[in-house]
């Protein structure tokens, strides 16, 4: 049985290859510039290779496959715990070998092209709406020191700030500045809206994207990028485990016979919980406005009467992943209940 494993501490232009040929022993050592590390494995027989999921990861995890290496991406937190010594990239590397036997920590899926290339336009659209929420705090901010106040919200702001901006107290340079910046928050939020709309063209090829989106609280942005970044919802054996996945869990810390239960883990991917959560928020304000609520929005409502609106809305989150990875496992759209049929998912 072939024990051979290839660590790779991945860098810009020069990588840390570490070979280890049985556990625990580390037997070569390569410091290899980005040309020659693909000819080592273009020439290396076909091994298990390790990789730190961190950038271009992905990218070198489909090329090391293409070439017929079995690929493991490695979460780096779990990694950082193996490291003896000095940050240095032959301890990165060793970290690896240690990090991969252990049985308990699962890797990364390498995403396909598709797959990244759907993450890299929801990552292109966050960047455009945070710097755009920026831009328009620092004119809000502005304008409210000339006593302009202008409301919040990017819709209320695109609509009321042209009126301040014609107001009288201001100094006719500043009028030009702040027109500038009014013209780039315009063209942030119109960038935002083509990606949206590339997402909403893409959705229709995507086959687990339609099911997702039969979920309650759950539109294109949250199925795409479910779909993207989680890839093989079949490594899940339960909801449960993926609402974990996704951070959505309690956060426990029990000794003994006592057991306590606190605030949700945070663990995973923050963009993947925000949408949810989200989603979630979005899905009680329609169970709220509703007449004849299904056995979810039921549930979702005699929650937020017993706990509040915003626990409520977190709990609900936490279900509707729970739904979603039933959808998306068995590939059958979601079905409403009435609330006399309500079950588990």
């Amino acid at each position: 049985m072939n024990t051979t494993q290839v660590a790779v501490d991945l860098a810009k232009s020069v990588f840390q290859v570490s070979v280890s040929h049985a556990p625990g022993r580390v037997d070569e050592q390569h410091r290899l510039s980005r040309r020659r590390f693909r000819t080592f494995f273009l020439h290396h027989p076909p091994t298990h290779v390790l990789l730190e999921a961190c950038g271009s990861a992905h990218h070198w995890g489909r090329e090391l496959q293409g070439l017929g290496h079995q690929v493991s991406l490695l979460p780096p937190a779990h990694v950082a715990r193996y490291r003896q010594g000095n940050k240095t990239d032959r301890a990165d590397a060793k970290a690896l070998l240690e990090d991969a036997r252990n049985e308990d920590i699962v890797p990364v899926p390498v995403k396909s092209l598709d797959q990244q290339s759907i993450t890299a336009l929801h990552r292109l659209r966050s960047g455009y709406l945070a710097t755009r929420t920026s831009r328009i705090n620092t004119v809000r901010g502005l304008l409210r020191e000339f006593g302009l106040p202008v409301p919040q919200g990017p819709r209320a702001f695109l609509a009321k700030a042209p009126i301040a901006l014609d107001d009288d107290k201001l100094p006719t340079y500043l009028k030009t500045a702040l027109t500038q910046a009014l013209l780039e928050i315009k063209e942030l939020q119109a960038k935002a809206d083509d990606l949206k709309s590339q997402l909403e063209r893409l959705a229709p090829l995507i086959p687990s994207v339609s099911f997702l989106m039969t979920v309650p609280g759950i539109g294109i942005l949250s199925a795409t990028a479910l779909v993207a970044t989680v890839g093989d919802v079949q490594r899940f054996p339960s909801g449960r485990s993926f609402a974990n996945y996704l951070g959505l869990t309690a956060r426990e810390s029990s000794s003994g016979a006592s057991r306590r239960l606190g605030p949700i883990s945070k663990r995973g991917n923050r963009y993947l919980r925000m949408l949810l959560i989200h989603g979630a928020r979005s899905a009680l304000l329609a169970a709220h406005r509703t007449h004849e609520p299904d056995s979810l929005q039921t549930w979702a409502l005699r929650t937020a009467q017993a706990r509040g609106h915003n626990i409520a809305t977190v709990a609900l989150a936490n279900r509707i992943a729970r739904i979603a990875w039933r959808v998306w496992r068995d590939k059958r759209p979601f079905q409403r209940r009435p609330p006399e049929k309500e079950n588990a998912v």
